[in-house]
C-alpha cells in the first residue's frame, strides 16, 4: 500500500495505509414571601437554586455516551451504515467488501478481504478529555499467518479500528510540527496522529509500536493470536492515555474513526465482524 487517504489522509494515518441556559424560577406570589424572609434571603435562595440547576443543565448538554457507529440500528444489506463512507486507496485495485448482516438478532458489519484493502470511515469531532473511553466489539474468523506489525510487507490485520486526531499547533511538539508541515506539502491535509487498534498475529497484547511506514501512526495491540478467534470480544480503551503513551503529548481533538480488514500486503484472506462503536465520558459510564 503506498497511497490512499483517511479524511484526506492515507491508510494508517499515513500517506500509505495507517494514516465527529440559565434556570428559570416562577413565583406565584413573591410579595407574600416577604412575610417569611427578608429581601436578601430571597435573592440568596434564587442564586442558590441557579447554582444547583446549572450543573444539571450542563450535564444534559453533554450526553454520557456518543454513538459513532450504531450498526445495530442498520438495515441488513450492502448499504453502508449511516454517516460512514468508503475508505479506498489509489494503488490498491481490489477492495475489501463490507455489508450489514445479522449475527443472531443483532445487526453488525461484516468485512471480507482477499488480497485487498479498503475500509469504512466516519468524520467526527470529539474532545478526548471529555470522552476518553472508546468501546467496541469485534470478531475474526482467523488470524493472518504472514502479518507482522514491524514490517511494511506485514502491515495487514484481520481487524483494525482507527482513531485519528486533528492538528493543533498548541498541543504539538516542535519536531512533530516540522514533520507534519512536511507531510502536508507532499500529501495535503493529514491527521497529526492516529491510533490503530489491531488484532495481531503474535505481538503481545498491550504493545504500542510505531507504524512500519510512519511515526504519525501508532499501532496498539489489543488482541493477539488465535485464542479468541470465532468469538465476540468486547474492547475498551482509554484513548486519552493511549495517545499520551504513544506520542508523548496531550491529544488534540478526535476528527475521525475508521474500521478496516486488509490483506493486500500478505495476499491472504480474512473475514471480520464489527459491532457498535461508542465513546464514553468515564469508565463508570462504560460499565452501566
Amino acid at each position: 500500500m503506498r497511497e490512499g487517504r483517511l479524511f484526506r489522509c492515507s491508510r494508517n494515518a499515513r500517506p500509505q495505509k495507517a494514516l465527529v441556559g440559565g434556570a428559570h424560577v416562577r413565583t406565584v406570589a413573591p410579595l407574600s414571601l416577604g412575610k417569611w424572609m427578608g429581601r436578601s434571603d430571597w435573592q440568596f435562595l434564587l442564586i442558590a437554586m441557579g447554582l444547583f440547576l446549572a450543573p444539571v443543565a450542563a450535564r444534559a448538554e453533554f450526553p454520557s455516551v456518543i454513538e459513532v457507529g450504531k450498526f445495530s440500528r442498520g438495515t441488513v444489506g450492502p448499504t453502508l451504515p449511516e454517516g460512514w463512507h468508503p475508505l479506498t486507496f489509489k494503488k490498491v485495485p481490489k477492495q475489501t467488501s463490507y455489508e450489514l448482516v445479522k449475527d443472531g438478532e443483532i445487526v453488525v458489519v461484516k468485512a471480507m478481504s482477499a488480497a485487498s484493502a479498503s475500509g469504512l470511515t466516519k468524520e467526527i469531532r470529539i474532545d478526548p478529555r471529555d470522552y476518553p473511553i472508546l468501546r467496541w466489539r469485534w470478531r475474526v474468523e482467523k488470524v493472518l499467518t504472514r502479518s507482522d506489525v514491524t514490517r511494511k510487507d506485514g502491515d495487514d490485520y484481520p481487524a483494525r479500528l482507527y482513531v485519528t486526531f486533528a492538528y493543533d499547533p498548541e498541543k504539538t511538539s516542535f519536531p512533530r510540527k516540522l514533520a507534519y508541515k512536511a507531510g502536508r506539502l507532499l500529501f495535503g491535509e493529514i491527521p497529526i496522529g492516529a491510533l490503530n487498534y489491531i488484532w495481531d498475529r503474535k505481538a503481545p497484547v498491550g504493545t504500542i509500536v510505531e507504524n512500519a511506514y510512519t511515526s504519525f501512526a501508532q499501532m496498539v495491540v489489543v488482541e493477539s493470536g488465535p485464542q479468541k478467534v470465532g468469538t465476540w470480544v468486547e474492547e475498551e480503551r482509554n484513548i486519552y492515555e493511549d495517545y499520551i503513551r504513544a506520542f508523548g503529548e496531550e491529544p488534540p481533538m478526535i476528527n475521525g474513526v475508521a474500521i478496516m480488514t486488509d490483506t493486500d500486503n500478505t495476499g491472504e484472506q480474512a473475514t471480520a465482524y464489527y459491532g457498535d462503536i461508542v465513546f464514553l465520558q468515564s469508565m463508570k459510564e462504560s460499565s452501566r
